[in-house]
């Protein structure tokens, strides 16, 4: 009997980190289809900072009444947790949004968002030194092939020119990616996954609305019909596409995927938004890969199970990566343990 109980005990643990994986996936299939909504509403007139707070908003107001719903005798928590919440929002949302769009003024694209995928490095990085978490070889071997694949699949070999203060806001935008991983993962707070995403998309939007009213980010829109690979549509359907799928939806499935995985794997995860974003932007906007970034999407993902092969064992993996039971007086505050 006690045979069976160890395993049922061994098993669950194992099982949570495989339905983590599949909500991973599913917030980078997410958030990898930003990039398609934005640039059809990029390319019919609107500027990025209209599109990215239009985004905002959209997805604020939509979970809204869930936010609500699911702090219901919780505001305890919202006030225990202001000065996290408030962090999460300035970085983790307007901060990461500002400094990349900024960074992508100045340079190219590819190498901004190279520099800003360089978070979950960031995450080992901080997780080691805050915490003592030495990532194993695995983890490092899966770093660094990782990254490479990103190289490639962002086409940065080819020479283009770099400018230092475009340098500077995409490392901003680095450190922005890397607090959300950091602060998604914290499964202590008593705050539901909902709530946490909810209140944070709310002050990114009121942040990124200031930004616009002071002349920070450039504010343009139109009414123009968004133009796709194979269809035509009126301009509020990608904009509710980018709030409703690309955000609230997104950020909800990331904040729960981290609580499961633990901050360094889930952000190793998320880098297949990258291979994600590539393929929804062949099937909406016609940009088919060429081979090397077909090789580079196929390092990503070498690198991300590398990573989740040198994960510890559920026996050694402490509170990033164990789930962890809520007490009875809070059952919903963390949903199936560490998971949402």
């Amino acid at each position: 009997m006690s045979t069976v109980v160890d395993d049922i005990r061994r098993g669950a643990p194992r099982r949570g980190v495989n339905a983590g994986l599949l909500v991973a996936v599913g917030a980078a299939l997410t958030f990898g289809t930003s990039g398609v909504f934005a640039r059809g509403l990029i390319d019919a007139g609107w500027s990025p900072g209209a599109a990215v707070t239009v985004r905002m908003w959209v997805a604020a107001l939509v979970l809204l009444i869930p936010t609500l719903v699911a702090l219901r005798g919780r505001w305890t928590s919202v006030r225990h947790n202001a000065g996290m919440i408030l962090l999460y929002g300035l970085l983790a949302v307007t901060a990461a949004q500002l400094c990349y769009f900024q960074a992508v003024a100045v340079m190219d694209v590819g190498i901004a968002l190279l520099i800003e995928y360089t978070a979950p490095i960031a995450v080992i990085l901080w997780l080691w030194l805050r915490r003592g978490e030495r990532p194993t070889r695995r983890s490092i071997l899966g770093a660094l092939l990782a990254f490479a694949g990103l190289v490639l699949m962002l086409d940065v070999l080819t020479g283009a020119q770099v400018h230092v203060g475009g340098i500077l806001f995409a490392l901003g935008a680095m450190i922005g990616a890397a607090t959300y991983f950091v602060l998604s993962g914290r499964g202590d707070t008593g705050l539901p996954p909902i709530a946490l995403a909810g209140l944070g998309l709310l002050i990114g939007a009121v942040g990124l609305t200031i930004a616009s009213a002071t002349g920070a980010l450039p504010f343009e829109w139109t009414t123009a019909d968004v133009d796709f690979r194979f269809v035509t549509v009126p301009w509020y359907v990608p904009a509710l596409a980018v709030g409703v799928v690309s955000t609230a939806i997104a950020y909800s499935l990331g904040i729960a995927s981290t609580r499961m995985l633990g901050s360094r794997l889930a952000s190793f995860v998320a880098l297949c938004e990258v291979v994600a974003a590539m393929v929804f932007g062949a099937l909406m906007l016609g940009q088919i890969p060429g081979p090397a970034q077909a090789f580079g999407g196929a390092l990503v993902l070498g690198g991300v199970i590398l990573v989740k092969l040198g994960e510890p064992s559920v026996a050694d993996a402490g509170p990033e990566a164990v789930p962890q039971s809520e007490p009875d007086s809070e059952p919903d505050a963390v949903p199936a343990g560490r998971s949402a």
